[in-house]
């Protein structure tokens, strides 16, 4: 089992950030959107409010390996989870998932059309550096030196 430190990263990093861009398989191509995440790490699971009409629905179907991409350029943070997908349609977790973000797709958490994406997590990658500036400093100091600068944390982890 992966370090439960290097876990918990990939969850703290992920939760952060808030936002990502979910790849899924659609004939033969990867197709991906942004996305706001509700992160359950005591669940073991991201969640998402998705349209029942929307074609990552039926994608998800198909092809329910999915994966999450999660970026914050500005603080060198990144995280990227591979799982698997399913469609819901709990209606008491989409009015506890309801926040804000949804409020521009739809009008209320009772809106009909609302499904919850869960994607269950197998593995992660998440790379964390000092941050742009201080990233850009190391670079330049190693192309001077001809060393390799350290530019922070990476881990692969098994979720």
């Amino acid at each position: 089992m992966a370090n439960e430190t290097e876990q918990n990263k990939v969850w703290d990093l992920a939760e952060k950030i808030g936002f990502c861009m979910l790849t899924t398989r659609a004939a033969g191509e990867l197709r991906a959107r942004p996305m706001s995440a509700y992160v359950e790490r005591l669940e073991n699971s991201f969640y998402f409010l998705t349209d029942v009409a929307s074609h990552k629905d039926d994608e998800i179907a198909s092809h329910p390996q999915v994966c999450l991409a999660f970026a914050d350029s500005k603080g060198q943070k990144y995280v990227s989870v591979s799982g698997v997908a399913e469609i819901q349609n709990d209606r008491e977790k989409i009015r506890d998932l309801w926040a804000t973000p949804a409020k521009a797709w739809w009008d209320s958490p009772d809106d009909p059309s609302i499904r919850i994406l869960k994607v269950t997590p197998s593995s992660a990658e998440y790379w964390d550096s000092p941050g742009t500036i201080v990233s850009y400093i190391k670079m330049a100091a190693a192309a001077v030196s001809s060393s390799k600068p350290d530019m922070g944390d990476n881990a692969k982890v098994d979720m």
